[in-house]
């Protein structure tokens, strides 16, 4: 970079930025983009937690809006002198909740307005919200540019929304393979606070946000459902659940009134994820509705069998009976049955681990991710686009 270059300004901009896969990729480009050649702003519409201290790359600004519910009109104005103040080159508006900034942006006369889906709203699982749909359809003129973490969302934006091909990029996220691995001696010890030991408890556990879209309490259900069924295994399985929200009132209420709580661990949300993942016997995504998978990916990456509800984009990323088990969406008793039969199976377990870990130091690494959005950011991917918008002639 010769002395006349100044380095290119990026403004993310999310709902609000605590813990969550979303939030985590941001973490991830922000610290592993070239700083030379990027600088960084977060920009959150709500408030920003402590999760922030995850980025390590130093001069990051954080900028929070504290909206309240509903749209952020009112904050319109502030929102369109910081973009003027901030001149940023790139905003990277992160799902339909932070859509709203991109005419914004637009009209700040900011180059590239990059628009990504992570996944779908907690409030429309499936992308059929018509008012949804207009939404998007609305703002898509103001976007210069998608990105689409798996193909159900990339079929979604190209189908239901009528983005062409020339203005989508479907970008996988990335797991740091290096961090998310299997125990270098194979039997990682419990972390603190965990009651449950491994090697004499089977530990079955997810990762995630408690809420709606993640649905955690097909997890506890079909926990039940299995101790009902083979009342043997409490011996020896154990629950472990990682994160917070609003469904944790129920996750505990489904436990209690079967009498397992005992058998479970509702961690909350925690630092140390890749230390509770390689002490798990399984990993179980629940969801309801998902792009790619952050955790998933973790979980894949630390040598651990899958199961896993056959929603957006996680059979793009689980191969049924080769890395993982897949089963419907919100069947308690067949998530319970495949748990069984991982429980009962060690030698299938250790095939799916195995096989795993390799796809995901094959396929799922970080450094595609980051060089791809690097040379979206930079503008090479797409040219430099005009400020303009489709049918619109002339300059604000």
């Amino acid at each position: 970079m010769s002395s006349t270059q100044r380095r290119r300004r990026i403004i993310h901009v999310v709902y609000s930025f605590s813990v969550g896969g979303l939030e985590n990729v941001i973490v991830q480009l922000i610290n592993r983009l070239p700083a030379e050649r990027f600088e960084h702003v977060v920009l959150s519409l709500t408030t920003i937690s402590d999760f922030k201290h995850r980025i390590t790359q130093p001069g990051v600004r954080f900028i929070e809006l504290h909206k309240p519910p509903g749209h952020a009109v009112r904050l319109y104005p502030r929102i369109y002198q910081l973009l003027r103040g901030l001149q940023p080159d790139v905003v990277h508006s992160c799902n339909l909740a932070a859509l709203e900034v991109t005419p914004l942006a637009w009209l700040a006369r900011v180059p590239l307005r990059i628009h990504a889906e992570h996944g779908w709203d907690a409030h429309d699982p499936k992308g059929q919200n018509p008012r949804y749909r207009r939404l998007r359809k609305f703002y898509q003129p103001f976007v210069s540019h998608y990105v689409a973490v798996s193909k159900d969302l990339d079929d979604y934006l190209a189908q239901a929304i009528g983005v062409p091909a020339r203005r989508r990029s479907l970008i996988a996220n990335g797991v740091d393979t290096h961090n998310f691995a299997p125990p270098p001696q194979g039997m990682a010890p419990a972390v603190p606070g965990c009651p449950f030991v491994p090697g004499e408890h089977w530990m079955i556990g997810t990762v995630g946000r408690l809420q709606t879209v993640k649905n955690q309490p097909l997890l506890a259900r079909a926990f039940v459902r299995l101790m009902e069924i083979h009342p043997e295994a409490a011996s020896h399985l154990r629950l472990v659940v990682v994160g917070a929200g609003p469904l944790r009132a129920e996750v505990e209420a489904t436990l209690a009134r079967a009498h397992v709580q005992h058998l479970a661990w509702l961690a909350g949300a925690r630092d140390d994820v890749a230390d509770i993942l390689r002490m798990l016997g399984c990993f179980v995504l629940p969801s309801q509705a998902e792009g790619t998978s952050c955790t998933l990916q973790e979980a894949m990456a630390s040598g651990l069998p899958v199961v896993a509800t056959a929603v957006g984009g996680t059979p793009d990323v689980v191969e049924d009976g080769i890395t993982g088990l897949l089963v419907p969406s919100d069947d308690a008793n067949a998530m319970a049955q495949a748990l069984w039969s991982l429980y009962t199976d060690p030698a299938t377990v250790r095939l799916l681990a195995q096989s795993a870990r390799r796809q995901a130091v094959k396929k799922l690494g970080m450094d595609a991710m980051v060089q791809s959005y690097d040379r979206l950011f930079s503008g090479q991917q797409l040219g430099e686009p005009a400020h303009s918008a489709p049918g619109y002639s002339g300059q604000p």
